[in-house]
């Protein structure tokens, strides 16, 4: 320890270094409810690029694990580091390097925030469309984790929204992939391999990013339905209108209920209404043109009243505003309810009826209440499992993953696998996919050392 210390003092500079109880209990975890905290050996706040080829090269070396932290607000303990290793935290690099309007491309830091790049764009009309339900989450993280959230039915997730890349490798070279260009066709994407990979295949130290038009204007239809199977149902249809809302999420009653009084919110839904309805559908509408929202508003509630839905209501700005801010605190609802674990797996669109029932039967099953919300134009399901047995946890963890495989669906829509999910990826992907990652991890990362832990144990791929 005291060696390491050393080394990485004399590369960076003893301002950048912490070990011991100079590292603060903030860096020892993420949000996720079930992970370990841990303390790192070393602690190293990086400035520069260089820094961070310094401190891999050290790493590699020496065969010290490295994990590569943002804001830590992930959900799957994907940051949480390992007591013999070194965390690698971006809050320094945190600088928005150009944004090109004529291009419509923003070049960033990692540890550059979601609000802080929101508010530097505004003033161009434009805007960075990902917005995974927390403004405080840095961009390295979620490129790291192929960050989601609501607006992906209409704008992607990260990855479609990556153009391209710098990054370290655990030797401590640096590449560049991708640029401000629409297309590529240019040998392997390894923008894209990269994006998503927790840290375990390379550290991101500057992305390029897509921008859209920021929307002038928007409207939010709030639709109840007696059945969780009818809002689920509706889903395929809204898409293929060719409405394209900006956002198209479900909320069942419990979460509901459980949203709106955490928020202080009144709707104002008649209480007739409130007994009836199993679930909300929430559709975000967004133009340019104040005429042509209001058509498309008029069009919306057409069809949701063909779908079934009891009633409608366009919400007041402020109050759709508050709704969809409470909607994205849902986790932190769930967390004070006492949840033990959060699902986000995802289903194709059309089979989240399935999927919802099967999610029912595993709960019945298994003496286990689940309740949940979820981004319904992308398919990407949110559950809170409520669940105090591990062992049985577990059991229902696996089938509600297995369900959702079964469907053509997968176990993380959007906060990756970290190590709270990387024991089912282990017993329920392909073993053939599994091994075929392995020796891309080995590839990249032949000593294991990037965010060891996460995806695959250091020593499975050493071994390799």
């Amino acid at each position: 320890m005291a060696e390491l210390t050393e080394l990485l003092t004399d590369a960076l500079g003893a301002g950048k270094v912490s070990v011991g109880s100079d590292i603060g209990e903030d860096y020892t975890h993420d949000e996720s409810l079930t992970a370990s905290w841990v303390t790192p050996a070393a602690l190293v706040r990086v400035e520069s690029v260089g820094d961070v080829r310094s401190v891999l090269s050290i790493a590699n070396e020496h065969g010290v694990p490295v994990t590569a932290r943002g804001a830590g607000t992930g959900l799957s303990g994907a940051c949480v580091p390992t007591a013999d290793g070194i965390l690698i935290s971006f809050e320094r690099m945190n600088r928005i390097i150009e944004i090109d309007a004529d291009n419509s491309v923003a070049t960033v830091e990692p540890g550059v925030l979601l609000s802080q790049l929101d508010e530097a764009l505004a003033p161009s009309g434009l805007a960075y469309a990902v917005y995974p339900g927390e403004y405080s989450a840095s961009l390295g993280g979620n490129v790291a984790t192929n960050a989601g959230g609501m607006r992906a039915v209409k704008y992607g997730v990260t990855r479609h929204n990556v153009l391209g890349l710098q990054a370290v490798l655990a030797t401590g070279e640096v590449i560049e992939t991708g640029g401000p260009v629409a297309k590529n066709s240019t040998g392997y994407d390894l923008t894209q391999l990269i994006v998503g990979s927790e840290g375990t295949l390379a550290i991101v130290t500057r992305a390029t990013l897509k921008l859209v038009p920021r929307p002038r204007c928007g409207a939010t239809v709030l639709a109840p339905f007696t059945t969780v199977s009818e809002v689920a149902k509706a889903v395929p249809r809204i898409v293929a209108s060719g409405i394209g809302p900006a956002l198209l999420e479900y909320v069942d009653m419990i979460t509901m209920a459980a949203t709106t009084h955490s928020a202080d919110l009144n709707l104002g839904i008649p209480p007739a209404v409130k007994e009836k309805a199993a679930a909300y559908l929430v559709v975000g509408l967004e133009d340019s043109n104040e005429d042509r929202l209001e058509q498309v508003v008029e069009t919306t509630c057409g069809l949701l009243d063909e779908l079934g839905a009891m009633d409608l209501y366009v919400l007041p700005a402020e109050s759709a505003a508050k709704l969809i801010s409470a909607r994205e605190k849902a986790f932190w609802v769930a967390k004070a309810a006492g949840a033990d674990e959060i699902v986000d797996t995802v289903v194709p669109r059309a089979m989240i009826p399935e999927f919802l029932a099967k999610a029912q039967e595993v709960a019945t099953a298994n003496q286990t209440w689940i309740a949940g919300c979820g981004h319904a134009g992308d398919g990407n399901v949110h559950l809170a499992v409520f669940q105090k047995d591990p062992v049985i946890l577990h059991t229902v963890l696996l089938e509600l993953f297995g369900a959702a495989m079964d469907l053509g669906g997968a176990i993380s829509g959007e906060h990756a696998l970290g190590t709270e999910k990387k024991r089912y990826f282990e017993e329920l992907e392909d073993p053939a996919k599994v091994a075929l990652m392995r020796r891309v991890k080995a590839a990249f990362d032949p000593k294991g050392i990037l965010n060891a832990g996460k995806v695959f144990d250091q020593e499975e791929v050493v071994a390799r």
